[in-house]
């Protein structure tokens, strides 16, 4: 490790100094913590994150190195990578590499020797803001601070199109039994493992694929992945969706989720600070249970707006805020948390079973 410098420029004047690690270069992004005390491989491969740097709360990371099987992605998706502190000498029979190497492997800066704490509250008390992240020797702080403001907002960015497949791909299962069209907005590959631990072939379609070429590949049911972004900005995945919905079964996670809603007239906003971590409660209407739950979104479904037949079945409990929803008329659902985890507690994968009892279904 070496123990260059490197400096976090926030678009309110914030600058903080510390020592780099990963790639020798300077990035943007919106600044955004996540509370998980584990998975930070998982939310370094998360495709979600495009656009975004990268904070942890746990002010340890990197104790158990890096195992390319816990990859979310074919590789790191973050712009940047903050923490309190860095482990140089990981501990675990699994690890392949430390975090430091898998952030030069793909290109990326970190800092360490931050104060996560006060930064984490600092954006809880004004929002996720924009920031700039720079590693080298010669750290000029007025012109870091500018980019950071004249950088563009999250909302004007596109970009959904650099993490999703190009070409429909396909993935069988070991026993098929159904048919599913993944439209892949930034997928998780553990959204995949669980859909075809149940039997379910899938087919990865780009975002911007068309509803008539979904249609004519005849599939048992359609899903939605998660993604990065602001939803509205998704316009392409909004007309599919609209196009497919009562045609036949769906499901949507996450971005899936909020370009649902979008899609069949409701509005989404964006949210103060985001829910990033592994801790999220939610309650359950039909069960009146409360699980936790895995999270990782900007921007959440306005259910003042939602439109009449789609019914809201859950909510999150530190904020109010919609995390599943229901049609009533025909198959569809959707959840805002991410019932794969990676990381992040089991408690959800019922919503795996349920999308598959729904194909059975109809």
């Amino acid at each position: 490790m070496n123990s260059m410098k490197a400096a976090l420029a926030i678009e309110d004047g914030t600058y903080v100094e510390g020592i780099a690690f990963g790639a020798e270069k300077t990035v943007e992004g919106e600044l955004v913590f996540n509370t998980s005390m584990t998975g930070y491989v998982e939310a370094l491969t998360d495709p979600s994150y495009a656009g975004q740097i990268l904070m942890m709360t746990y002010p340890l990371i990197g104790n158990y190195g890096v195992c390319t099987e816990d990859f979310e992605s074919d590789g790191v998706k973050v712009e940047g990578f903050v923490v309190k502190e860095l482990c140089k000498h990981p501990s675990n029979w699994r690890s392949e590499m430390s975090v430091d190497e898998l952030l030069k492997q793909y290109d990326v800066p970190g800092i360490e020797g931050v104060d996560t704490r006060a930064l984490t509250k600092k954006t809880r008390i004004y929002g996720a803001m924009k920031a700039v992240l720079a590693v080298g020797d010669d750290l000029d702080k007025e012109k870091l601070l500018k980019r950071a403001v004249e950088q563009p907002s999250i909302t004007e960015i596109d970009l959904v199109d650099k993490v999703c497949v190009k070409e429909p791909k396909k993935y069988e299962a070991e026993k098929p039994k159904f048919e599913v069209v993944l439209i892949d907005c930034g997928i998780k590959l553990s959204i995949l493992r669980q859909l075809l631990k149940r039997g379910v072939n899938v087919t990865l379609v780009p975002y911007n694929y068309p509803a008539n070429k979904i249609l004519e590949m005849d599939p048992d049911g359609v899903f939605v992945s998660n993604g990065p972004g602001d939803p509205a900005r998704v316009k392409e995945t909004i007309e599919t969706i609209a196009k497919l919905a009562g045609k036949l079964p769906m499901a949507g996670i996450c971005l899936g989720h909020q370009l649902t809603a979008l899609a069949l007239g409701a509005k989404t906003f964006k949210l103060k600070f985001g829910h990033r971590g592994a801790n999220q409660p939610v309650k359950d209407f039909e069960t009146g249970r409360v699980f936790i739950s895995s999270q990782n979104h900007g921007f959440a479904v306005d259910e003042k707006s939602l439109p009449r037949r789609l019914k809201v079945t859950q909510i999150n409990l530190n904020d109010h805020t919609v995390e599943g929803m229901v049609h009533e008329d025909f198959p569809l659902i959707t959840v805002q948390y991410h019932p794969e985890a990676g990381p992040g507690p089991h408690d959800t994968y019922f919503f795996f079973d349920r999308f598959v009892d729904m194909l059975k279904k109809f």
